[in-house]
């Protein structure tokens, strides 16, 4: 038995599980989701960066639009979780869909005015629409077997090789679409991508809660937390997430630094998604065979790999090695903290545990976003590398303690 199924989860397995056929179909459109909407923010984490130093009234505060919108994705989570408890997942996804076509215009009209607070705002917005749609993974689970749930996840996930290798397309594609104003064009891309996206959503059909669920608001969350297997769930994919976001922020700065083109950072962006993303297609299945502390311990060994070869070299190779290390190792740490996450909640908890998970991974990665920006220009890019050393090591040893925790609970039994 693998380890994610000795976790000391309390929580029973949700009773709203469909079969293969209804959960598979759900799995195909909610893949197909996410290729669109991780499209959409690829193309925003390449560009926004770079967007923000040309409108910005000063180089520190280049990232700041990109720290908003972590920060409005960290405060969108928990109202957009209790949001869709209460209308449903499709309604609730769409919700967040026209949220991005908003945001995209406001910030493509920015843009043009060349106003920086505004594009702040449209940021912002992009954020809100972002908090939604990060839950297409957590919907595919509560639609599945226990069996199947790891495999829902980790299929769901798959759907940004997709974006892996368009987010990137479109934004060298799009930089010049309003030539002589620049980046312009990706948000407007970033809309229609959206459009599409709140079209494709209309097909999906996850049951809700059902009305005992709804009256049962099951554990308070102070219970629910301090289960062992929710700490080292949120700690995997918070830490996963900030250290990935933190490399990733600063990644088109240290390269324009090193007089790297455009089309370099965009290379190398390319295949950072696709180490985020192309593994999802066998991480569930190794998450059965070898177990979710594993894969997340592995995870971490990863993004140390990052470190050891960013701090090797500044060629686009150097790059280009380091964050795809890095994609692979958020990967694994977010499928296997999210698998994790899934067996420390009953479907009557659901929402309110998948909104605290996201909470706090979107509160870190805020932080990490803004930090990246000020400290690339303040100390360069072996500080960026050296500042993730603590917090992957804090994870991987988070998995260890997990993993021995629960072979002492199996021997007292």
């Amino acid at each position: 038995m693998s380890d994610n199924r000795k976790s000391g989860s309390s929580g029973p397995l949700p009773v709203t599980a469909q079969g293969g056929g209804s959960a598979r179909r759900n799995v195909t459109l909610l893949s197909a989701g996410l290729a669109l909407s991780m499209s959409g923010g690829i193309l925003v984490m390449t560009v926004t960066a770079l967007t923000g130093t040309m409108l910005a009234p000063s180089p520190e505060l280049a990232t700041l639009p990109l720290t908003v919108q972590f920060i409005m994705t960290m405060a969108t989570t928990i109202p957009a979780s209790l949001f869709m408890r209460r209308v449903g997942r499709r309604v609730g996804f769409s919700v967040g869909q026209i949220i991005g076509v908003i945001g995209a215009l406001v910030s493509c009209y920015a843009i043009f005015e060349h106003n920086f607070w505004l594009f702040v705002v449209g940021g912002g917005l992009i954020g809100s629409h972002n908090a939604f749609w990060q839950y297409y993974r957590f919907a595919a689970a509560d639609t599945a077997s226990a069996d199947f749930k790891s495999r829902a996840i980790s299929y769901v996930m798959a759907g940004g090789v997709v974006a892996a290798i368009l987010g990137p397309e479109l934004a060298r594609y799009s930089r010049d679409l309003f030539e002589p104003i620049m980046f312009a064009g990706p948000y407007a891309v970033l809309a229609a991508l959206s459009l599409c996206t709140l079209l494709l959503l209309q097909f999906i059909r996850i049951p809700g809660l059902t009305v005992e669920e709804r009256k049962d608001s099951g554990r308070p969350l102070r219970v629910i937390a301090r289960q062992p297997a929710f700490i080292v769930a949120v700690l995997s994919a918070m830490l996963g997430y900030a250290v990935m976001s933190f490399v990733m922020t600063a990644t088109p700065l240290a390269m324009a630094a090193c007089d790297h083109g455009f089309g370099d950072t965009a290379f190398v962006i390319q295949w950072h998604a696709l180490g985020m993303t192309v593994p999802s297609f066998f991480t569930g299945h190794l998450i059965r065979r070898f177990g979710v502390l594993t894969i997340i311990k592995i995870g971490a060994l990863l993004n140390l790999g990052t470190v050891i070869v960013g701090l090797s070299g500044i060629d686009v190779t150097e790059f280009f090695l380091a964050l795809l290390f890095l994609g692979v190792g958020w990967n694994f740490m977010f499928v296997g903290g999210t698998t994790l996450l899934t067996e420390a909640y009953t479907p009557a908890e659901r929402n309110k545990v998948q909104a605290l998970n996201d909470f706090l991974v979107f509160g870190l990665v805020s932080v990490a976003s803004l930090g990246a920006g000020a400290i690339q220009n303040l100390w360069g890019w072996e500080a960026i590398n050296m500042m993730v050393i603590v917090p992957t090591l804090i994870a991987f040893l988070a998995a260890l303690w997990l993993r021995l925790f629960n072979g002492r609970n199996k021997a007292a039994d």
